[in-house]
């Protein structure tokens, strides 16, 4: 059952990646590197308003982050592998940012939205987010606010049935995105890389795409 929802979950990963490419792609041989390079996700319709509630029950909108950077990841608590692991790399990554630039990254705000409201009360997220970084925030909210603003984000989840009426899995596609501070979508995050899923890398990435677009 895993397997099949780690597979559907990079399938619709992998379907946002010729946004990625889009700047990227051109003709007549290699070209000088560029001094301003175009956001690999400029013009794409990703993002938008949403009223949630964060992890210590307050109400929480989308203009409360005017004005900052948002690394934005959409998961959920009580998944079993995938999502601890991702951001555990996200979150490390932004550590290390942090650390090199404090000024800078004092300019990203991490944020967690769940794809489990049924379960990821406030009380649930808390202890969740506070593991992984002191100022990441976990938001929560009734389903039909949560698909609204999973949409946005082109972001899509479906539960999957299990043993138990509380003992059940969530599939969801599997990505980060960097928002600038006009809420516009800058660049997917490094994630499932086949190359870094067992080892550092993947939070170097993060920091090197942190560093390379927050500015």
């Amino acid at each position: 059952m895993m397997n099949k929802l780690n597979m559907g979950q990079k399938a619709v990963r992998a379907s946002l990646l010729p946004l990625a490419g889009i700047a990227l792609a051109g003709c007549g041989g290699p070209a000088a590197p560029a001094a301003d390079p175009r956001p690999p996700l400029e013009g794409a319709r990703i993002g938008g308003p949403f009223t949630l509630t964060d992890q210590d029950g307050k109400t929480v909108r989308d203009t409360d982050f005017a004005g900052k950077y948002r690394l934005v990841y959409f998961g959920y608590s009580f998944c079993p592998d995938i999502c601890p692991v991702d951001v555990q790399k996200l979150m490390r990554g932004l550590a290390a940012f942090e650390k090199s630039d404090p000024a800078r990254g004092a300019k990203v705000q991490p944020i967690f939205i769940t794809v489990d409201p049924e379960r990821d009360t406030p009380a649930a997220l808390k202890p969740f987010v506070s593991r992984y970084h002191p100022r990441l925030v976990g938001l929560t909210g009734p389903l039909d606010a949560i698909t609204k603003v999973a949409r946005s984000y082109a972001v899509s989840f479906s539960k999957v049935e299990g043993s138990a009426p509380d003992r059940y899995l969530v599939g969801h596609t599997q990505i980060a995105f960097l928002m600038g501070p006009d809420d516009k979508p800058i660049t997917p995050l490094p994630l499932d890389d086949p190359s870094t899923d067992a080892d550092e890398g993947a939070p170097d990435k993060v920091a090197a795409d942190l560093q390379k677009w927050v500015k």
